[in-house]
Order: structure tokens, then sequence, then C-alpha cells
């Protein structure tokens, strides 16, 4: 029958989740180091017996059988180990029982704190080989207590502390419930290893963007960058390596559930996706989406951008309580000015249209400054419907003598009293 004391060690394994054989050889460290302490000396080779049916602890001192003794502790001669052996040579073990009277109850109190020590050693080097090869991995994690503002998560009989500035802001969190967190790290500290773990950081969402769309995990699909306020807004810049998918759709998924699975999981938090640009003017435009721009200043070697909108769209672009300006800002790593369309000033329309001449982008710019002049000078036309005549490559008078209101107000941003406005000018122009 099993000994009290070996179905102990059985419960502890299957409880902290630790080899058999380490437990073992643990409280048998443990029991030498107390013999020694209390008995022995710190020379003395000690062996520990234990037998796994009784439960009964044995306390050996061995010693190597040699010619000339000169260390006590540890060597007998080869008549002196007769006693012990019958036909002792040089180089023979000798195991000599000098296990105390009673001391299976002195060793367990003698050597509970080493052992407690030993296997919460033991248990952490388990957690950091389990742990060391999953870091940036998402978990399946399940929660184990609450205390205070700590949240105590189990993994896999480990369990890992999600701080407070890591879990997401408004979310309640109870006993036995099941969520998906993100592993950061895992760092050793003087009290052992430590499980960096995360819901807020912006790669959770990634991951969890991976589980829901297969046209990301097979790399179709990229992300180019992720911007996050955790449990309130999420904006994802995806671009597609195929021409024949649509990175947006395949995010969104039909009906949005695909995106829905991810808000859910986050608790409510809004994940906007926007097409990723390579030109910096068209990737900072989808980034303040749902604003329409008017114009952009950008100052790439100052990571800086004046952004230019109509006083309607103003709202749009900075968003509720900030968040779109600042999701936009770390999207894009630019620090973003949001102005007034009316004040757009003009060498700074020129300096755009050069820089999309050079570039070759899609909307082209004035070629010479004194084209831009000679629109800005027409009567009634503002910095604001110069800028977006530019952005169709409308640059010079003669590119708009035979055009009508109606053609003007067909241009993306102008509106029909804009087209009119220009459609009088060019009237006056001889």
């Amino acid at each position: 029958m099993q000994s009290q004391f070996i179905a102990a060690i059985n419960q502890l394994c299957d409880e902290k989740n630790l080899p058999r054989d380490v437990v073992l050889e643990t409280v048998k460290a443990a029991i030498r180091a107390a013999y020694r302490k209390d008995y022995g000396t710190r020379d003395q080779s000690i062996d520990v017996g234990l037998d796994e049916k009784s439960g009964n602890i044995a306390i050996y001192l061995v010693k190597k059988v040699v010619e000339k003794v000169e260390i006590e502790d540890q060597e007998l001669t080869v008549k002196e180990a007769k006693q012990f052996l019958k036909t002792p040579k040089i180089g023979d073990e000798v195991r000599l029982d000098v296990t105390p009277i009673g001391y299976g109850r002195i060793a367990a109190q003698s050597a509970k704190q080493v052992i407690i020590q030993r296997l919460q050693e033991a248990e952490r080097e388990l957690m950091y080989q389990t742990f060391k090869d999953r870091e940036n991995e998402l978990l399946n994690a399940l929660v184990h207590r609450v205390e205070g503002r700590n949240v105590f998560i189990d993994l896999d009989k480990v369990t890992a502390i999600l701080p407070a500035d890591e879990q997401i802001p408004g979310e309640r969190y109870f006993g036995g419930q099941r969520i998906k967190i993100y592993l950061d790290r895992v760092i050793k500290t003087p009290k052992g290893p430590q499980l960096l773990i995360s819901r807020t950081h912006p790669k959770l969402v990634q991951k969890l963007l991976e589980l829901e769309i297969p046209e990301i995990k097979a790399g179709l699909v990229e992300i180019k960058a992720i911007s996050r306020l955790p449990g309130m807004r999420c904006k994802i810049a995806v671009n597609s390596t195929d021409p024949k998918v649509d990175p947006i759709g395949a995010c969104v998924g039909q009906k949005g559930v695909r995106v829905q699975n991810v808000t859910d999981e986050l608790s409510g938090e809004r994940i906007d996706v926007i097409q990723w640009h390579l030109e910096p003017r068209r990737f900072l435009e989808a980034a303040l989406s749902p604003a329409k721009i008017t114009f952009i200043d950008l100052d790439i070697e100052g990571r800086r951008a004046r952004v230019y909108v109509t006083p309607d769209q103003r709202p749009l672009a900075i968003g509720k309580q900030g968040q779109n300006v600042r999701l936009a800002s770390q999207l894009a790593r630019l620090e973003i000015d949001i102005l007034d369309a009316k004040d757009i000033p003009e060498d700074a329309v020129r300096k755009a249209a050069e820089e999309r001449q050079k570039a070759n982008a899609p909307m082209e710019a004035p070629k010479e400054k004194e084209h831009v002049s000679e629109i800005k000078n027409l009567d009634g036309i503002t910095a604001d419907i110069v800028a977006k005549l530019a952005g169709a490559n409308l640059t010079s008078v003669e590119q708009l003598r035979g055009l009508t209101a109606k053609d003007f107000a067909s241009i993306e941003g102008i509106s029909e009293a804009d087209g009119a406005i220009v459609a009088d000018a060019m009237k006056k122009v001889k």
C-alpha cells in the first residue's frame, strides 16, 4: 500500500505539473542537507534511500576504498572495508547506514523549508522551459482569481499575474473566466522567471485577426501597422499581396462577422480596417478616415503633418476625445495638426505639388509656380479650390478651358457652388 508520504509527493507532482523524478530528487537533496546540518559534516558524501511502499527513509554515508586514507569522511582502507564487504578492492564504494533513530520525523521537519524552496525553484525552471519558446504567441487562459487590481491567470497549471496597466480599461474579470492573452516576453528575475502577459498590446489584435482570417495566416493579406486605444478603438492598416484579394473585405468579412468576433473578444473595442499605401499622403488620408481631407502639408524629416480640413470635417478628423487623430498619428508615426482649410498656405501647395511630381504619384502637382499663381488669381478662387483642382491634375488655366460648372462639380471635393465659382471665373478669362 502506498504511504502517505509518497501519496503527498504524487499529489504535488500532479498539482504543480512537475516531473516525479525531479520532486523525488529534490526531497532527497533536502534530507541530505538536513542530515549534514544536524549530524554530519559538509565534506561527507551522503546518499538517501527512500522506500516508496513504506515511506521509510534511510541515510547512507558513502566512502571510497583507497590504499591510504587522506580524507577521513570520504575514504577508508581495504582493511577497514572488510568489515562491510567480503572482498573489497581499491575503488569500491562502501555504503554505511547512519540513519538516526526516529529520523523520519526529524528529517521531515528539518527538511521542510529546504524542500519548499527547492520545489519552488523546480517549478520556476519548469515554467521558464515551458514558455521561453512561446514569446509573441496568443495563449488561451483561465482567470484563477482577482485580488484588488491584479488578476491571477492560470496557464497550463502555471499562474501568472495580469497587472492593472495590461488590462483593458473597463473590462471585468472573475474566477473561471476564459480569455485570450498575448505573451510578450519571458524574463528571468531574482525571484524566478516572470511571464509578461497583456490584454492591451497591439499584437494581441494581430494574433486574433490571424485566428479569424485565413487570408492573413496564408500571407495573402499583410498587416502593415496597428494603432490601438485599448477598450475604445483600434485602426489596422492592411495590404494585399494578391491583386485578386480585397484586403479590407477579407478582414471585415461578410456582414462584418470576422472583425466582429475580434471586437467581442476585446470587450466591444471598435476595429477600423484601412488600406495601406506606400505614398505617405494617401496613407495619412486613409488613416484619418472617415474624415475627408482637403490638403496635407507633410514634413517627413520632422515627422510632422499639417492636415487641412473644412469646418464640417474637423470633428470627424479629430474624433471623440481625440481618438481618430491619436490613432492616425500612431499609425503613420507622425505628429498631426488639424487646421482649417481656409488657412492653406500657397507655398505649401506648391511644395506638395513638386513632391508629387518627382515621385510620379497619381495625384500630379503643378509643374510650374506660375500655373498655381494664375489659377489663384482668378476671381473668387480660394486656396481650397486650387488644392482640389491640383489633386485632379488641373494645374493651369489652359486646362480649365471648355469645362462647365457641372464638370468642375464632378471633381472630388468640389461642390456645385465651387464648380459654379470656377466656371464664372473662367468666363472672365480672355
